[in-house]
């Protein structure tokens, strides 16, 4: 993805808002709305603002870079799906609850809340053999789903961002065996997301009626309950669960069991032959016997995991992005002195300032400059607010240097430029 490396402050568009919006309950919810990351239009349905898109274009590439390892390829479906194709496997009905569906010109349409039959249908319509399989493909899409509780901000919405795997194999070993690639592959997303996540087992739904695995994020602000061993890696969503806190792990029988509250932020299921028996997705074997496909999907959200990261990093003054995926390294901001009557002076302070900012740039690092005529203070509650991990600030008590602050200390030194950008280049 390619990034502009240099914005200024002045050009951005919004700025950050003094006071939370009303009716807020959520931090994520608090925080990416005054710092100018989202915008919400109404219950569930946001707008991604330019500074919340940043954030979420490179949570995206971290999804694509591991997913892309496995040999998936990146596509993109429709949102717009017609009656006809949701009723060959009895979800126009089975789903209607969650879908949103209308009708045009006597035909009825649904909107997109999962792409398992277009995938099946896109599958069986090119005739492709056995020697094709596995095949591995993905996308990130809009989702429309009827959520009664459309709250906790960004978290929980109506019309929200997915990436969405999907897998067709020959067998159910080759299904499974690739099911734990993917596995493998998320807990490598999420550890380099900053987030730590607990594999835990599941029902399937409205997707299928065997066991799901969802991702989840422990921590007191979740919606979900989570059952997990203090010993190893057995975990539970309570919908499903048997166990109770404090008993001894049905798995390693060493450990006790403990719940958590949680944020789920990918899920996984293996769909096994249903989908292809029902939309006649089969393949020839050796033999000549037909044989339905087997189908496993795989999902992550990347606009709720924007909300969990704030969730999760915070503090009392504002966002503390992970430098994976802030939406600039580093923050510069330059104070001019007010007691300072002299424009020559405060004209060459500014001049240093663009200098700086032009050499960061040169040099590959994504900088935000705060270039407004605004006070030290509110540039410095801005710089806390929007969270990003270092913050550079040029004034006459630098005496042509650069203080260095990284957002989660309070300490802050002086620097020359070339140290600075080594720093910034290791991050």
């Amino acid at each position: 993805m390619l990034y502009f490396r240099e914005m200024r402050y002045s050009q951005v568009f919004p700025k950050t808002q003094r006071e939370a919006p009303s009716g807020a309950q959520s931090i994520n919810h608090k925080l990416l709305v005054r710092a100018g990351f989202i915008d919400q239009l109404m219950a569930g349905s946001w707008t991604l603002l330019p500074l919340g898109l940043r954030v979420v274009q490179k949570i995206n590439d971290i999804i694509r870079e591991e997913l892309n390892k496995t040999g998936a390829q990146e596509l993109l479906m429709p949102l717009l799906h017609p009656k006809e194709i949701w009723n060959e496997t009895g979800r126009w009905e089975g789903a209607k609850e969650i879908m949103y569906q209308f009708k045009k010109d006597e035909k009825e349409f649904a909107l997109s809340f999962t792409h398992e039959e277009i995938v099946v249908d896109l599958i069986r319509k090119h005739q492709v053999s056995p020697k094709d399989f596995p095949i591995k493909v993905y996308h990130f899409s809009t989702k429309f789903r009827h959520e009664l509780r459309a709250k906790s901000g960004i978290l929980r919405g109506r019309e929200f961002l997915m990436k969405d795997l999907y897998s067709a194999h020959l067998t159910e070993k080759d299904m499974l065996k690739y099911y734990h690639e993917v596995i493998a592959a998320y807990l490598k997303i999420f550890k380099r997301l900053g987030l730590d996540v607990k594999v835990v087992e599941a029902s399937g739904g409205v997707f299928t009626d065997k066991h799901s695995h969802e991702f989840q994020v422990l921590t007191p602000v979740g919606e979900d309950t989570v059952f997990y061993c203090d010993s190893c890696d057995f975990a539970q969503n309570d919908e499903i669960s048997k166990v109770k806190e404090g008993d001894a792990c049905p798995k390693c029988s060493k450990g006790k069991i403990k719940t958590s509250k949680a944020i789920e932020v990918g899920n996984i299921f293996p769909l096994g032959t249903m989908y292809a028996e029902k939309m006649g997705a089969f393949y020839t074997d050796n033999e000549g016997n037909k044989k339905p496909l087997w189908l496993a999907s795989y999902g992550i959200g990347p606009t709720r995991i924007l909300g969990t990261l704030v969730e999760m990093f915070h503090d009392d003054k504002g966002i503390i992005w992970p430098e994976s995926v802030t939406p600039f390294d580093a923050h510069l901001v330059e104070i001019q002195n007010s007691n300072v009557k002299s424009q020559n002076y405060n004209s060459k302070l500014k001049n240093l300032a663009n200098d700086v900012y032009e050499k960061l740039q040169k040099a590959g690092v994504e900088v935000l400059y705060d270039d407004r005529e605004a006070t030290a203070g509110q540039k410095f509650a801005d710089a806390d607010l929007i969270g990003i991990p270092h913050r550079l600030v040029i004034s006459e008590k630098t005496s042509g240097k650069i203080e260095w602050k990284e957002r989660t200390k309070n300490e802050t030194e002086l620097l020359g430029l070339e140290e600075a950008i080594k720093r910034l280049k290791k991050a």
